[in-house]
């Protein structure tokens, strides 16, 4: 090994190595790649809706320019917002909180890993109902906790039981984290299996859990429920949303959390020393995502439901695939371990899941994501987030890609 590679290895904190690439990121860059390359490459692997940010958001965030909103912001957000968003809570959620309970963040993901480094310490740890997003266990990792996955069944659609759940807690076990929806699954939590892990949060008042609702909106079955509304458990729970997904503000990054006085204080403080408030103009846009109301959202919903049956109609012609009906987000998240053993035209042995989305990606030019990063090794991520005739032209490809295999 040279003098520069042996230096690389040590100059950089123990922290950072041990932390992992987002497998989605990571395989959104090689798709762009394959792309540049002149390839036709249809890119189901990342969580980003395929709609425009609508318009009369855009047009607050030009009118923030003009009458001036280019200053600093208070570190957890303009009181305005705050406040909008709590009216939101308290419409929309049953949920009953104060501008002091709430911090706007660069997007939901910062609101989550302000949560977990203000509360989880070195050797604790964090239940994560698995298969879960891929940032949760690299944020415990990032604290020094312990993760613990608790994997929900493909009988139950991938969700994890109560029961589950209270035997993983052990006098170490700090906090949980879940999404409902959840992604990769696309699995909605019902009124009665929330209740169910509230009565075991009771049950164990030191736990706290942490809530992950940023698909809140895009749910086909039915109501959304908030684990905040359980008001015996209301204070271990940290409530996470955001605009990216229900109203198309991916690179807008604003994301809030709601949680008793205490831990927010605490994710204020965390992010006064690392971004400080989040982007005056895109809070100026957010705020009037909210009081625009639902309309937009509920427009790019009916899209998503469509989309959702039609790949499921094209993934029951794929032998092998096993895949449960997502309620709510816009992914399906397969079962593909039929596939496990086959060989590639080339010769190459498919041996797990990254296996078989390299294929896809490089025979059919379709990229999806393993289900490895979500803590579900047989399994595979498309995204549902495309116009229906490339979802529709991805999954042509994918059979017939998949047919090569033997």
């Amino acid at each position: 090994m040279s003098a520069s590679a042996t230096l690389a290895t040590t100059f950089l904190s123990d922290r950072i190595s041990a932390l992992q690439e987002s497998q989605t990121i990571a395989m959104a860059k090689k798709s762009r790649e394959l792309a540049a390359q002149g390839h036709n490459v249809i890119n189901l692997s990342f969580g980003e809706p395929d709609f425009q940010t609508p318009q009369y958001i855009k047009d607050a965030a030009k009118r923030a320019l003009d009458e001036g909103y280019t200053k600093y912001t208070p570190v957890p957000g303009y009181v305005e917002l705050r406040q909008a968003i709590a009216d939101k809570l308290r419409r929309e959620n049953r949920l009953e909180y104060q501008c002091e309970n709430i911090v706007v963040s660069t997007g939901a993901k910062q609101a989550l890993a302000n949560a977990v480094m203000s509360m989880v310490n070195p050797g604790e740890e964090v239940i994560v109902l698995a298969p879960y997003w891929v940032s949760y266990e690299e944020m415990v990792r990032l604290a020094e906790g312990v993760s613990v996955r608790v994997m929900g069944t493909l009988e139950n659609d991938y969700k994890a039981t109560a029961a589950q759940i209270e035997e993983a807690i052990t006098p170490r076990t700090k906090l949980i984290m879940y999404s409902s929806p959840c992604n990769p699954t696309g699995a909605v939590f019902s009124r009665e299996e929330l209740a169910d892990i509230a009565a075991v949060l009771a049950r164990h008042p030191q736990v706290f859990a942490m809530a992950d609702e940023i698909y809140e909106y895009i749910n086909f079955e039915g109501e959304h429920v908030s684990l905040a509304e359980f008001d015996e458990i209301k204070d271990q729970v940290i409530t996470v949303n955001g605009f990216s997904k229900g109203y198309a503000m991916t690179g807008w990054r604003v994301g809030y959390l709601a949680a008793r006085k205490e831990i927010a204080s605490a994710c204020e403080k965390m992010q006064s020393q690392i971004t400080s408030g989040t982007c005056s103009i895109a809070q100026r846009a957010a705020l009037a995502a909210l009081e625009g109301g639902r309309s937009s959202a509920d427009e790019m919903v009916t899209a998503y439901h469509r989309r959702r049956d039609l790949v499921l109609e094209l993934a029951k012609e794929i032998p092998g695939f096993q895949t449960p009906t997502p309620a709510g987000a816009f992914y399906v998240f397969p079962d593909v371990s039929a596939y496990f053993g086959k060989k590639a035209p080339q010769g190459d042995v498919i041996e797990n899941a990254t296996d078989l989305a390299m294929f896809l990606l490089n025979d059919a030019h379709v990229a999806a994501v393993s289900g490895e990063a979500f803590g579900a090794p047989s399994c595979m991520r498309f995204s549902t987030a495309a116009a229906d005739e490339k979802l529709r032209e991805a999954f042509i490809r994918i059979k017939a890609s998949l047919e090569k295999l033997h």
